[in-house]
């Protein structure tokens, strides 16, 4: 009942497009044997990702992405119930149709954390943050082992090599200007080399928007979830969207975080692998966050990746 879907084109066409996406989504969910009724779609999210009642979410993988959703389906049932917060819990995973996969996952208690931010209490804030930090040091803790050939790169210094190389076409492919692009290759040949040590799972996206929260239980966080993206890699890696997306440049509270996690990292490094990260855009940070008070990378580092 899906289409296939391979190209950018044929994406564009058929994902957002609910009178082809409902039908076949509604139609795993009686091959599933669970009821579509009430079936609603998530508005954000890269993959399209459905309510499913109060008790399950229906996350689908066309064909372009069907790698991802293999990934994901492995982590969370390596994860579940060995974090300090909830990760979902896969109750059906495997092949749809035309190239399409499917997770049926559990629905998280609680609400999208960047959402609820501005009203929650500064104290809870903190505690939050606490949290996080908690829960990423447990994330980092775990044996990858049963995940390698699942997840790559393989080869986490040639990975970063390889990203040193094409640093600058891909940072003004996202349209940073001219003066800072010209200063990315001295800030990068100055940074410390990749800190040695074992490669740990990393989620690579940990920010609010992959958070919940329950308002109604002292805005504890009630889950952790968008495994799609991870990777084996140095923890460093997993600081980047960290800073930018959960603390977003509060000194005060990436210190919150780093002391929950046990382990500090310089801004140099934080941005070193800015720059580096697969979801690395200076021009899109440099709108959205406070701007340094000098117009240099190493002004930068610390207005975004400072502490206290």
């Amino acid at each position: 009942m899906l289409p296939r879907v391979d190209t950018d084109d044929e994406w564009d066409a058929i994902v957002p497009d609910e009178a082809v996406m409902r039908p076949g989504a509604a139609a795993l969910c009686t091959r599933l044997g669970i009821r579509a009724d009430p079936l609603t779609r998530y508005p954000a999210g890269s993959q399209p990702v459905y309510a499913v009642g109060n008790r399950f979410v229906l996350k689908l993988f066309p064909a372009a992405a069907a790698d991802v959703g293999e990934t994901e389906a492995h982590v969370l049932t390596h994860l579940q119930g060995r974090l300090p917060i909830p990760t979902p819990y896969v109750h059906d995973a495997g092949e749809y149709e035309n190239g399409w996969r499917y997770i049926l996952m559990s629905r998280l208690r609680g609400t999208d954390l960047a959402v609820t931010w501005p009203r929650i209490p500064r104290a809870d804030q903190d505690r939050i943050a606490t949290e996080a930090g908690e829960t990423l040091a447990a994330l980092h803790a775990l044996d990858p082992s049963p995940l390698t050939g699942v997840l790559g790169p393989g080869d986490w210094d040639a990975f970063l090599d390889g990203r040193r190389t094409t640093a600058v076409d891909r940072q003004r492919a996202h349209g940073l200007p001219a003066p800072w692009l010209e200063q990315i290759p001295d800030f990068l040949a100055a940074a410390p080399p990749c800190a040695p040590g074992p490669d740990v799972l990393l989620h690579t996206a940990f920010m609010r928007q992959h958070l919940t929260v329950d308002e109604h239980d002292d805005w504890r966080l009630t889950g952790l979830l968008d495994f799609e993206p991870a990777m084996l890699g140095r923890p460093a890696y997993d600081f980047v969207t960290v800073g930018l997306h959960v603390s977003r440049a509060d000194p005060r509270l990436l210190s919150r975080i780093l002391r929950a996690y046990g382990e500090t990292f310089t801004p140099t490094d934080l941005l070193t692998h800015t720059l580096l990260h697969v979801y690395g855009n200076l021009a899109r940070y440099l709108r959205e966050l406070p701007a340094p008070p000098e117009p240099t990378l190493e002004s930068l580092a610390e207005t975004w990746f400072g502490t206290v």
